[in-house]
């Protein structure tokens, strides 16, 4: 049965600043390389034999550092459809300070609710609509024919592939919190229906 393993990249700098990045190219902080130093370890025994990641350098990067703590060489499929959520001017913002300009709610409604965008960027659901076309395409393809794949991508793309996964309602998917350097491990059928999910910690 194949196994699908989902990984948010670890901690960036913006992540540690507590700023809004989406498709800002941000680099890992030296704790977000320790998590995904720990996510390869946590992932050895696994044996996969294609990967995916964004266009963004703080998941390809994560991606990088885990196969080299796994031993493994695969092939690396980039894809700009597995980007963060584009937060369109919120992108480069500190959060706290993004709250007392437009309130609390207001800001806990564009990165909490499915279907409503931050001013000039995307709602889950859009990041949701380019997401689960390519999982389904792309790496659904790959499950069919019985390889093990690994995601390194983004806490919004890989909640939109969570969403396809288990079925989630979009009351489901928001409340999803995926943490940074943290495998999700999925057992799927070659039809990509899943069989398990277990969380590595």
């Amino acid at each position: 049965m194949p196994t699908l393993v989902l990984v948010r990249h670890g901690e960036s700098i913006w992540n540690a600043e507590d700023r809004f990045t989406g498709w800002i190219d941000v680099p890992l902080s030296a704790k977000g390389e320790d998590e995904a130093r720990k996510a390869g370890q946590l992932l050895k025994g696994y044996e996969f034999q294609v990967s995916y990641t964004s266009a963004l350098m703080r998941a390809q990067d994560t991606l990088a550092i885990m196969m080299e703590e796994m031993g493994q060489d695969m092939p690396v499929i980039r894809d700009a459809a597995l980007n963060e959520r584009m937060y369109g001017d919120l992108q480069g913002l500190n959060k706290e300070r993004t709250r007392e300009k437009y309130s609390p709610e207001i800001v806990h409604l564009w990165r909490r609710s499915f279907d409503v965008p931050p001013p000039g960027g995307e709602a889950l659901k859009d990041t949701a609509a380019r997401t689960i076309p390519f999982y389904e395409a792309a790496i659904v393809g790959d499950l069919s024919q019985g390889k093990n794949v690994l995601v390194a991508a983004h806490g919004n793309s890989n909640r939109s592939i969570a969403m396809a996964l288990e079925k989630l309602t979009p009351e489901q998917v928001v409340s999803l919190e995926m943490a940074t350097g943290v495998p999700y491990v999925y057992e799927v059928d070659t039809s990509g229906k899943m069989k398990s999910k277990q969380i590595l910690t």
